[in-house]
């Protein structure tokens, strides 16, 4: 701009000769517009209170129409890609899972937009199974992913044998694994009651209808068996619990003992029963365990421990039920700790059209009414980054003000100025937050990058204003409302080309397609909401505030020489 754009102009630009008829109807357009605006400017300069309660009012509403928004991390993409997860019973094994992967498919075959999937099954432990719905390209199918979602996991609800959760492909890479809702409880307890406390949350979640699915991934329903061992009978016998131990491992351990060469290839031996023999505890009863005497006793003959020690000449080998029993119980599946406390992860999807800030925030508001004394909660995967990110906008939103006031404030030498420019900056957030309120969009990373943005591109509509209105006091004596009333008629034509073609420059991103759309469309919006209305704003605002907190210019040397260096 300071380099290139001059040598261009000596190059390119002519003498202005007689003007078209095109220019002149842009020059009288022009003209009428400054004698408009200067006008309607007067007028407000008139009411000035009024301005100003209008202003104070635009700035009140920032705050409760930034806390009304709905918020998430990242829009969510049409990917042409959804996940899903299902979870069996405890006891489920890769042989269940894939018993039920042909019902899966037919649900994805029932609806038109499907074109591939993929299945990995066991992944992380044996009752759970992950996979991809691949749909057909955008260009290709009628409805949106978003559209699709709902009716994928309707069908797929109706398969008994699992609980299966449909989720979209995160929209940012490294923003975690898993579904979106990850809301973990933390308690010194144990896990029963941290299992109880889960239940009412999930209940009271699913009943809200802000959620497809809710379910814990920690489950109070394990499986567990005891082998309770009767040592006083096993005594009798001679045998010992090493025996017993011993010989378990070697039926059920899997361990290999050896190895034997077969057509110059190395085999382990592994002394293992079948696997038709392992399925279930009580299978035990078929297992046969030799006395320590070495000597091989007959009970299955009707014999008594007592009779089968004393006959030595039998000669069988002693069932394992007759030594032991067991006793059945439920244990957590896994036993997970969040910061050194027991915790339990609830994960989940949440409905259409609801953002994951809501979401998160029904879960918490629950959480404070029903969890217990001793309960704590907090976020893992995606849920975690967009709780860690919410207070990382306000922060980074003041430091960039702080960053231009106090260049400005070098600039114009001065510490009234730039808090009349940054005047405008709030003027463009409203008009912004605005169409997001209004549902448009979310408060996400993309629209964070734009209001941003917008305090550096709306700072410069104030600066032309304030700039030429001091250099009118200094050079032509006005005083502070003739002098801005003056600037801001003259550089009415510059803001409002650098403002259009801004907004012009949004138009792609808002008429975009195809992957990333839905991000590109919320940063142009904006920008463009924010630059269009903030520069409306800023128009009158600006000069109200110019007339009330502008120092005077009386036109002196070191004044003059500073508006010369400007």
């Amino acid at each position: 701009a300071l380099t290139l754009s001059p040598m261009l102009s000596s190059k390119v630009l002519k003498p202005h000769g007689r003007q078209g008829r095109f220019e002149q109807w842009v020059e009288h357009w022009f003209s009428r517009l400054a004698d408009r605006y200067q006008s309607l400017l007067h007028g407000m300069l008139d009411s000035l209170p009024a301005t100003l309660l209008f202003a104070t009012v635009v700035l009140a509403s920032i705050f409760f129409m930034f806390v009304t928004s709905k918020s998430e991390l990242a829009p969510v993409e049409d990917q042409s890609i959804l996940f899903f997860q299902a979870t069996g019973p405890q006891t489920a094994t890769i042989e269940y899972n894939e018993a039920y992967t042909r019902q899966i498919v037919e649900a994805f075959e029932s609806i038109p937009e499907y074109n591939e999937s993929f299945f990995l099954l066991g992944r992380g432990e044996p009752s759970t199974t992950f996979g991809g719905f691949k749909m057909l390209p955008p260009s290709f199918r009628a409805r949106s992913q978003m559209q699709v979602q709902p009716e994928l996991q309707s069908k797929l609800r109706k398969i008994a044998g699992f609980q299966i959760a449909v989720f979209p492909r995160p929209s940012l890479p490294g923003s975690g694994g898993g579904l979106p809702v990850q809301f973990v409880i933390t308690s010194e307890g144990g896990y029963r009651e941290l299992d109880q406390v889960a239940d009412q949350l999930i209940g009271q979640g699913m009943g809200s209808g802000r959620f497809m699915f809710l379910m814990k991934e920690l489950q109070y329903s394990r499986p567990r068996s005891t082998l309770v061992i009767d040592r006083d009978r096993a005594g009798d016998l001679g045998i010992s619990m090493r025996d017993i131990g011993r010989n378990l491992a070697t039926l059920l351990g899997g361990n290999d003992v050896n190895r034997f060469s077969l057509e110059g290839r190395s085999y382990k031996v592994i002394p293992q029963v079948a696997r038709d023999y392992r399925l279930q505890p009580g299978m035990l009863k078929d297992y046969y365990i030799r006395p320590g005497s070495g000597e091989l006793v007959n009970l299955s003959a009707g014999l008594s421990v007592t009779d089968a020690v004393r006959d030595n000449g039998a000669a069988a080998l002693v069932p394992l039920d007759s030594l032991v029993h067991i006793q059945d119980s439920v244990e957590p599946s896994q036993r997970t700790q969040f910061q050194q406390l027991n915790s339990l992860t609830i994960v989940g999807v949440m409905a259409p059209r609801v953002p994951l800030g809501d979401a998160l925030a029904y879960l918490e508001n629950t959480a404070r009414d029903i969890f217990p004394r001793g309960f704590g909660w907090d976020y893992a995967g995606g849920s975690r980054q967009y709780a860690r990110q919410g207070s990382a906008l306000i922060i980074t939103f003041f430091l960039s003000i702080l960053v231009i006031y106090l260049v400005l404030a070098a600039q114009f030498e001065s510490w009234r100025d730039p808090v009349i420019i940054l005047v405008s900056v709030p003027m463009s957030i409203a008009g912004a937050l605005a169409f997001i309120t209004m549902g448009f969009a979310t408060i996400n990373i993309y629209t964070q990058v734009g209001l941003i943005t917008l305090i550096g591109l709306i700072a410069k509509n104030g600066i032309l204003i304030v700039e030429f209105a001091n250099r009118l006091q200094i050079h032509e004596g006005l005083d502070r409302r003739g002098a801005v009333e003056r600037a801001a008629a003259i550089r009415l034509r510059p803001i409002l080309m650098t403002t259009v073609s801004m907004v012009v420059a949004m138009v792609p991103l808002l008429t975009a397609s195809g992957p990333g759309a839905v991000s590109r469309f919320h940063i142009g919006l904006t920008i463009a909401t924010g630059l269009g209305i903030g520069t409306l704003f800023t128009l009158f605002v600006v000069p109200a505030v110019y007339v009330v907190l502008a120092r005077k210019h009386e036109g002196s040397k070191s004044e003059s020489r500073i508006a010369e260096a400007q």
